[in-house]
């Protein structure tokens, strides 16, 4: 079988999403200060990191759009790990940036984790990556609604439209409670069909998006 991650790396001062603080790691115990507590030739390091929940490559719960909705707690492991994978690649023009309900037309979806394909990713740590998104139009948020899809995730800024305040992809999708992964990326790693995804964050009470390490097994 073979590996092929699917997230960021998170590093020190990058900006995932305008308007967020970026995060800061730091050392909270150092190799040199922890030699106090431990035997000779034994150290440790603690690493610290200072983020908010949509850093990175994370995944939403239904809590993100709903109070009162299933938490990271909340979230079912079958919804978030081995689940079989519906890549799908949206024919977009130059100028084209909704996705609409005809991207998704005679697949499979239902029980699959269903990973869009923009190629939005190419952008990614540059300004170009901020603004002007593919995004899911109401419609095709609602057809994988309806089809039953386990988990949804997009290689892009959004899964809606930034310039929509109503979010009606968000709004479609956690309502029916459906985990959302955002800022995927090296969707073009993987074959067009066959292969496991998985995306599970910590099991935080209280927290609606956290980071995860998207990956996916393909089994040749």
């Amino acid at each position: 079988m073979t590996f092929v991650d699917l997230s960021h790396t998170i590093e020190d001062g990058m900006v995932t999403y305008p308007g967020l603080p970026a995060p800061r790691i730091s050392t909270y115990l150092s190799f040199e200060a922890s030699r106090a507590s431990y035997g000779p030739r034994t150290e440790f390091q603690i690493g610290r990191i200072d983020l908010v929940a949509n850093t990175g490559t994370y995944v939403d719960a239904p809590a993100h759009r709903f109070a009162g909705a299933p938490d990271l707690a909340g979230l079912p492991l079958e919804r978030l790990a081995d689940l079989p994978i519906c890549l799908v690649r949206p024919s977009l023009g130059p100028d084209e940036r909704a996705i609409g309900p005809e991207a998704f037309a005679g697949l499979e979806l239902a029980g699959r984790a269903v990973l869009i394909q923009t190629g939005w990713d190419r952008h990614w740590r540059t300004d170009s990556y901020l603004w002007g998104n593919p995004f899911l139009t109401g419609p095709a948020a609602e057809t994988l609604v309806s089809a039953g899809a386990a988990l949804i995730g997009i290689d892009s800024l959004n899964v809606d439209d930034t310039r929509d305040p109503a979010r009606p992809a968000h709004t479609a999708i956690l309502r029916a409670g459906i985990p959302l992964v955002e800022h995927l990326c090296r969707l073009d790693a993987l074959p067009p069909s066959g292969g496991s995804f998985f995306a599970v964050p910590v099991k935080v009470q209280g927290m609606a998006t956290f980071p995860v390490r998207a990956f996916a097994i393909v089994r040749e």
